[in-house]
């Protein structure tokens, strides 16, 4: 890959550019950067389906289909995803490359162009987005929320943090709450497009063989309505280093199910604040991210407390959360042994060989994502609001340099901040 190129091309518009030939598609994604707040969640959640739905010049899904279908089979996609505190909306087009057409296409223009006709002009009736859009994606979002309950394993993680960060915007679904998506109006979320539109952060991500220049004017051409009257800053997360009660808070909750679901929420301490980044993802791969982690090993294939157990860091937060499956009856004993593993990391107890399987699980992770565009654009954007400039390569490299002091540093400020159970109606656990 040549060098990877990050500039302000219009106010609080920034362009992140990867040339390379060794995709045969190409890839550009816009995401406008907002606050995820309770007011807001569900409207910025329905915003890019509802101008996904139509534009004053395509004003319905199967013009903007047959758009694409002349594209060569283009694909543009409404993407909603939360990293930290930092609600990230937008779309993410894939399209084929056209260094491996004949040489005479300029798909890449088109789907800029369409992208950029989206978010800029979409399909309106006296100046407000129409409401059959609007409330056609209300029930497709209400659908979306009730369906993330069927997915038990998915749903604790994002319950669990629901109730340990109660008072935090953190806490807040990616995709809002029921009672808001009812509540919200062709005439409000119109509103709140056009403040966004006009003043929110902007990133654009380009991954394919087009140079930066031709990238660039395709796309000052393209969002050249773009109404950049505003200025709102790039939202800051709130990080909590410590945990909110001298003891973890139990929370428990009961469904129809047959298999327990543990969840135990921590604080990073001062590894949340002033980050090591290679160290921090080191540290979550030896205690539960990899296939050889502390709790696969042991908690779950040599104690068999648990039919799966593993850990996952928002780095963007300071949260980490240690998530199983458990029998109702070994609630106790598996809480523990989870944090038994942490204090064992703590204390030093990693082998070489822990240490080198953790490093290579990560330096593996980074060298397939170099074979993923989609990969890429999401660890561009996750730079971006980290303020990291390392490409994955050079992350990769660094991480073959942490030492188990930087991951004992790491784990010495990690501390349990809350405990979220699911157990069956009938369920028992050794706690009430």
């Amino acid at each position: 890959m040549k060098e990877i190129l990050r500039k302000e091309i219009m106010p609080n518009v920034r362009l992140t550019h990867l040339q390379t030939d060794k995709f045969k598609t190409g890839v550009f994604s816009a995401t406008i950067l907002t606050g995820l707040d309770r007011e807001n969640a569900s409207k910025n959640a329905l915003l890019p389906y509802v101008l996904r739905r139509g534009t004053v010049l395509h004003n319905d899904m199967d013009s903007i289909a047959a758009l694409l279908d002349d594209a060569y089979g283009a694909v543009i996609e409404p993407v909603v995803r939360k990293k930290g505190e930092t609600h990230c909306i937008g779309f993410y087009a894939d399209f084929a490359d056209d260094f491996f057409l004949n040489g005479k296409e300029s798909v890449l223009e088109k789907v800029i162009g369409l992208t950029a006709e989206i978010m800029t002009a979409p399909a309106t009736k006296s100046g407000t987005l129409l409401h059959e859009y609007v409330d056609g994606e209300k029930n497709r979002l209400l659908d979306e929320l009730e369906a993330q309950v069927n997915d038990k394993r998915s749903y604790v993680l994002s319950r669990s943090l629901e109730l340990m960060c109660a008072k935090e915007n953190y806490g807040i679904n990616r995709l809002g709450r029921e009672s808001q998506i009812k509540k919200v109006t062709a005439a409000g979320l119109t509103k709140h497009y056009r403040k966004l539109i006009a003043g929110a952060p902007i990133e654009l991500f380009y991954c394919g063989s087009a140079g930066y220049d031709r990238v660039e004017n395709a796309v000052l051409e393209a969002f050249a309505a773009l109404p950049r009257t505003g200025f709102i800053p790039i939202p800051q997360t709130e990080i909590l280093t410590r945990p909110v009660k001298s003891e973890p808070r139990v929370f428990i909750d009961r469904m129809d199910v047959g298999q327990g679901k543990l969840v135990i929420g921590f604080r990073m301490g001062e590894a949340a604040l002033h980050p090591n980044h290679p160290a921090l993802l080191v540290f979550n791969a030896l205690y539960g991210g990899a296939p050889t982690s502390k709790l696969f090993v042991n908690v779950r294939e040599r104690m068999s407390l648990c039919y799966y157990a593993s850990s996952q860091i928002d780095r963007h937060k300071g949260v980490m959360l240690v998530s199983s499956g458990i029998e109702f009856n070994k609630y106790e004993v598996a809480k523990n042994e989870i944090l038994a593993q942490l204090e064992a990391i703590k204390g030093g107890d990693i082998s070489e060989a822990e240490l080198e399987s953790a490093k290579k699980t990560v330096m593996n992770a980074y060298k397939a994502s170099m074979d993923s565009q989609s990969s890429l654009e999401g660890i561009y954007l996750d730079n971006c609001l980290s303020d990291i400039r390392y490409s994955p390569d050079v992350m990769a490299a660094l991480v073959y340099d942490v030492t188990k002091k930087d991951v004992m540093d790491v784990a010495a400020g990690v501390c349990a901040d809350a405990v979220y159970f699911l157990t069956g109606n009938g369920g028992d656990t050794d706690e009430s």
